[in-house]
């Protein structure tokens, strides 16, 4: 029996043992290797029957109409803003993604970014990397984070994750979702982000990205979190509006930032360079090793629970 073909936008890090095991059971290609996609496209399209993909590579029309026998689509990630689902749900494409494995590092991240800013301490550590203590005497103090009031945009699994962590630093802890969520009654509920952020003073954004959320942390709840309240970001960077948060901190209405993603990555805007108070990061909230070996196999045991009629481990609702 032939194996099946599958097709890589997307460059996912296979730990040897997990790459003998995809090769054994896969012929594959890389997008990046076919220098005439056209003439790729129409000799092996037909064969292509899964993707693999992350939140960098896009599974939308323009692609999926060059594979007319795709039957799944294996995302390196939670967020799948990137796919079109309802197309795929329409060609009766099935899409898994790799959810839990990643929440524990991405969590740990908002708190390493939330602390980091709020106690500065990359300015702290420059200041003493450049000579500057023994000359110009001690830092300046920063901000306590213990006891904050902290607002939580989308409690999903990474958000109540983050919110846990939160409430080991004594913080109250309130939220906006969707909808109140009965499996968290000790955390207040907005179902507005700009009261939301009236009643906090860190923000962290966790929700996925989707066209409500998209600029859902705006001027009107940057202004209504004030200029001694601080913001986080690991969700996406479209969630954020940057431009207005760039403003924000610029104009002193926001004390500071910790960002893990941005709206035009590789790109950054260049006024947060040199701000002691931001804290950049380039998308790696759950880059670790034990993390992402977890989402590579996910993604491998998906595609051979689909080719072998087995039930898929992490299938998204559609």
């Amino acid at each position: 029996m032939a194996k099946p073909t599958v097709l890589h936008i997307a460059d996912v890090p296979l730990v040897p043992e997990l790459q003998n095991e995809f090769i054994a059971k896969f012929e594959h290609y890389y997008i990046w290797e076919q220098k005439d996609r056209g003439r790729f496209f129409q000799e092996k399209g037909s064969l292509i029957k899964g993707i693999v993909t992350d939140t960098k590579g896009w599974v939308n029309k323009e692609l999926l109409q060059n594979l007319p026998n795709v039957e799944i689509v294996s995302s390196y990630s939670v967020g799948l803003d990137k796919v079109d689902l309802g197309l795929c749900k329409e060609r009766g494409i099935v899409v898994t993604n790799t959810p839990d494995v990643l929440t524990d590092c991405t969590a740990d991240t908002a708190l390493a970014l939330l602390l980091a800013c709020m106690r500065q301490i990359p300015a702290a550590h420059r200041y003493v990397c450049e000579g500057k203590w023994p000359i110009h005497g001690d830092f300046p103090y920063t901000t306590k984070v213990s006891g904050k009031r902290v607002g939580v945009v989308g409690l999903g699994r990474i958000g109540a994750a983050i919110a846990k962590r939160c409430e080991g630093f004594g913080c109250k802890i309130s939220y906006y979702a969707r909808s109140k969520k009965s499996d968290y009654p000790h955390y207040s509920y907005y179902n507005n982000v700009v009261e939301l952020a009236k009643n906090s003073d860190i923000l962290i954004a966790a929700c996925a990205l989707t066209k409500e959320t998209t600029k859902i942390i705006n001027r009107e709840v940057l202004d209504a979190l004030g200029p001694k309240g601080y913001v986080v970001n690991i969700a996406r960077g479209p969630v954020m509006d940057e431009a207005e948060l760039v403003k924000a901190l610029v104009e002193k209405r926001l004390a500071g930032a910790g960002l893990d993603v941005f709206v035009n990555e590789p790109e950054v805007p260049k006024e947060l360079l040199d701000m002691d108070n931001v804290v950049l990061q380039p998308h790696v909230g759950s880059a670790t090793v034990e993390t992402r070996t977890e989402m590579a196999t996910l993604v491998v045991r998906n595609l051979i629970a689909h080719f072998s009629g087995q039930p898929l481990l992490t299938p998204v609702d559609m």
